[in-house]
């Protein structure tokens, strides 16, 4: 009884890190997209569309194994534009800027949270499956051994405040 009851909770925790994963899948190419938009709609300089364009392509088309450093890069020139609240207001100042630095403000907030229930979900597999008891019995049957999503989300301050505040 107590097997069965470890193995459907072991399902269960994979299940769970499968959703959260493509959660944050979701967000992360949210945030690229809505970069790629505010890039390419000539509201900013062209030097900074041009860093937050190719940080934002990047991190689309990254495989698996570099993806964490494509985000990572992508959160790197997001700080590096939006550093200021100059830069988000000359933004909002623009016809539609209003709504695009809104919409960027949304998703940079998102993907921290969504990487944190992934990674809290992986954690809890993790744990479970180091018990004795999950290896001798090898009631992980053949699930990969779940990986943390580690990368640099950090949202650029001007951003991260809630609009209104």
């Amino acid at each position: 009884m107590y097997l069965s009851w470890t193995a459907g909770r072991l399902d269960r925790l994979h299940t769970r890190i499968d959703a959260a994963r493509a959660a944050l899948d979701a967000q992360l190419l949210r945030r690229a997209s809505v970069t790629q938009e505010l890039a390419t709609s000539g509201v900013l300089d062209p030097a900074a569309s041009i860093v937050l364009y190719e940080a934002a392509h990047a991190a689309r088309q990254a495989e698996e194994e570099n993806r964490e450093v494509a985000e990572s890069e992508l959160s790197t020139a997001l700080r590096a534009v939006f550093g200021e609240r100059a830069q988000v207001e000359s933004v909002k100042e623009i016809p539609g800027g209003e709504e695009a630095a809104s919409e960027l403000a949304a998703a940079v907030r998102r993907v921290p949270m969504a990487r944190r229930f992934h990674n809290d979900a992986v954690r809890a597999a993790r744990a479970l499956r180091r018990h004795r008891t999950v290896r001798w019995f090898r009631l992980a049957g053949h699930a990969p051994f779940p990986l943390a999503f580690e990368m640099d989300d950090e949202p650029p301050a001007a951003l991260a405040d809630r609009p209104g505040s």
